[in-house]
């Protein structure tokens, strides 16, 4: 009940009433007007009809047209109305259009070395996959770089410990979730001591992810340590589909030489001093130290910098975060690639660079994500792999944390199974992590979840690996966890009764929006 009531009277309690108020006075004199007055139904019905035609002609997911048609066709008076407002919002173009200036602002610090390229031009699918990212996103692949893998949270948190005390020049901080706790603490008060050492520390939050965590005051607080703060997309209770567009990125760059990428946000449950959903959290990540560092620097910067006008002069000299001494690397012959996934560029970057690892596979790909929500792309691709042979496996969590994205997981069970891809549960607790292996030659540790939201509306970012010693690391991992999980069967997945069934059918039509 102490939860419950939180909830209704904290600040999303609050947002959320707003919202629906909004909701509320958008829809009642329609209905009202459209009542009373025939042109004015008509109307709002021929506004609905050109929109449903609108949708089947745009260049969206099918899953979202099918979603978005039903509902104008189930609520023809405004339903049409709706869709126009959620599609044509200056807001949102004119965010689109300053991240794509701040983005390109950065083009001419990543220049693909055409000698790295070269080199791994015999293999036309890896090659592929780096001239699609260096196409789509100017995202260079490098070598000079060692990578360390850390399969839990607790592995990452002493890494970073251990790092953040030798930052020198800048940490650059970049997190969907902080909660204060343990985890946080143990980070601010470096955080702390280096900002009053002169060291440029800058930490950038999600609004949503971040609603119920950091207030104002927090902000204050940290800001008279001298750590700069910026929420990105700060969440305002208007109706906006910018709600949508959340960054979900894990971003820590030291002195551009040293990067931490992966699933795990700063909170005491990724590190399992906490057990918020009962047993064990898993989660996953990357720490790399060489050149392909300063990519992550220059990804972070891109969003540092949104609220600024689109002015030359309000551009930073990126020359000035690159690190002031080489670094040589004891993996010679690892190609590592950090790239980041815009949902407003109109291009499906994580989405493709997995259809990319599952179309190529020759042997096997074993997959961790906390969610199972999949288009049809994704589906046809992971059933055609395992139909030809190959080992596809995902391990999900058996506790989840959200129970409507794990039902919508299980209701696409049957079909995966069936056609032969192995299904495990991770059974000591929850699984955060977002990783593909594939084949012992190329890996991926990220931010991007097997969802509609990861895939389509978020901002992410992960880091792409081929032929690294840690790639043995990653699948020793997977091999581990696998043993420990529970293997979901064809049995189990038929004996769900009838109810369930309709259930998952109807959550189904619901899947864009988890």
């Amino acid at each position: 009940m102490k939860k419950i009531l939180k909830i209704l009277f904290g600040r999303l309690g609050t947002t959320i009433i707003i919202m629906i108020l909004q909701i509320l006075v958008l829809v009642l004199p329609i209905l009202v007007l459209s009542d009373k007055y025939v042109y004015v139904n008509i109307f709002f019905k021929i506004l609905s009809i050109v929109m449903v035609i609108a949708v089947v002609n745009s260049k969206s997911n099918p899953m979202y047209k099918l979603i978005y048609t039903m509902v104008i066709l189930i609520f023809p008076v405004f339903g049409g109305l709706f869709y126009l407002l959620i599609t044509r919002q200056s807001s949102t173009k004119a965010l689109s259009k300053r991240i794509n200036y701040l983005t390109k602002s950065t083009f001419d610090f990543l220049q693909q070395d055409q000698d790295i390229l070269k080199e791994i031009k015999d293999n036309m699918s890896i090659y592929k996959n780096v001239v699609y990212l260096n196409n789509y996103g100017k995202y260079p692949v490098y070598k000079n770089t060692d990578v360390t893998y850390f399969p839990v949270g607790e592995a990452k948190w002493d890494a970073m410990i251990k790092e953040l005390k030798k930052a020198e020049k800048y940490i650059f901080m970049e997190y969907f979730i902080i909660k204060k706790g343990k985890f946080w603490s143990s980070i601010l008060e470096i955080l702390k001591e280096k900002a009053q050492q002169g060291v440029d520390v800058r930490l950038m939050f999600d609004g949503m992810g971040c609603i119920n965590h950091i207030d104002n005051e927090d902000i204050k607080e940290y800001e008279s340590y001298g750590i700069k703060c910026k929420i990105f997309n700060k969440f305002v209770p208007v109706l906006s589909t910018l709600h949508n567009n959340r960054d979900h990125r894990k971003i820590l760059v030291i002195d551009g030489h040293t990067a931490f990428n992966g699933g795990i946000n700063l909170a005491d449950e990724y590190v399992n001093v906490t057990s918020p959903l009962g047993g064990h959290w898993k989660d996953c990540a990357v720490m790399l130290k060489g050149d392909a560092a300063y990519s992550f620097a220059l990804m972070f910067l891109s969003l540092w910098q949104i609220k600024k006008r689109h002015e030359e002069k309000d551009i930073e000299n990126y020359s000035l975060y690159k690190p002031d001494k080489p670094y040589i690397a004891k993996d010679k012959n690892s190609f590592v690639m950090p790239y980041g996934d815009s949902p407003l560029d109109g291009e499906l970057v994580g989405e493709y660079v997995y259809l990319n690892i599952i179309q190529n596979a020759k042997k096997y790909v074993h997959i961790y994500t906390p969610y199972l929500i999949l288009d049809n792309e994704m589906i046809t691709a992971l059933k055609q792999a395992a139909k030809s042979g190959i080992d596809v496996k995902i391990v999900m969590p058996h506790k989840p944390d959200h129970w409507y994205a794990y039902a919508l997981g299980k209701a696409q069970f049957e079909e995966l199974v069936e056609a032969g891809i192995n299904i495990f549960e991770y059974s000591p607790g929850f699984i955060h992590s977002k990783v593909f292996v594939c084949d012992d030659e190329v890996a991926v540790v990220g931010t991007i979840n097997l969802d509609f939201r990861s895939l389509y509306l978020h901002f992410e970012c992960a880091t792409w690996l081929y032929n690294s010693n840690v790639i043995a690391d990653i699948e020793q991992d997977y091999e581990n966890t696998i043993s420990i999980c529970e293997k979901i069967t064809l049995d189990k997945c038929r004996k769900i009764g009838p109810l369930k069934r309709l259930f998952y059918s109807i959550l189904k039509l619901f899947a864009p929006l988890m």
